[in-house]
């Protein structure tokens, strides 16, 4: 087995399915939430309030900064799953062309990286989640079992003078520095 998915232990006999191409030439595979998941739109937070804050105020203090920030994050949406791959390889994630479009709904990222040491960590035993942010209007509810993003399995190459990193990843999801 070179590459593939697996459902993690915690969704394990909750009906999820593994992530699938959709037709034949497709090169993503398609990611579904693994529960029902609300992701809140980023104008009913305190994101107003901040921008005018930022366009209103000569001296914009740190607090103001920092609220923006705590506002603006992405949410975590599960999707139970994980992948394993060979170690010169890794696992783009990507928004589906019909998120912005049909649900306002963007990886504030651009795409996500999954390395093949990410399977099976001590931390979090390598479950996928995509991250998303909602600049709609309104909340966008996201039923369990809704395709949310798409992965693809892809090559890389390294620097003919890197020194290889013989550490091994202890932590989960954003570990690596």
């Amino acid at each position: 087995m070179s590459r593939g998915f697996e459902i993690i232990s915690k969704y394990q006999n909750q009906g999820l399915h593994l992530p699938q191409r959709q037709t034949k030439a497709a090169a993503g595979y398609d990611f579904e939430a693994a529960e029902d998941f609300v992701l809140p739109s980023i104008w009913k937070l305190n994101f107003v309030k901040v921008l005018w804050a930022l366009r209103h105020q000569e001296n914009v203090t740190d607090e103001v900064l920092d609220a923006a920030r705590a506002e603006l994050k992405p949410y975590l949406v599960p999707t139970g799953i994980k992948a394993y791959m060979e170690d010169d390889e890794y696992l783009m994630l990507a928004n589906r062309s019909s998120n912005p479009l049909k649900r306002s709904l963007i990886l504030p990222n651009g795409v996500g990286i999954v390395d093949a040491d990410y399977y099976n960590n001590e931390s979090n035993e390598g479950a996928i989640f995509l991250q998303l942010v909602n600049y709609g209007i309104t909340d966008v509810k996201i039923k369990k079992g809704e395709r949310i993003g798409q992965g693809i399995f892809m090559k890389y190459l390294v620097a003919d003078n890197e020194t290889a990193s013989e550490q091994k990843r202890t932590g989960g999801f954003g570990s690596t520095k």
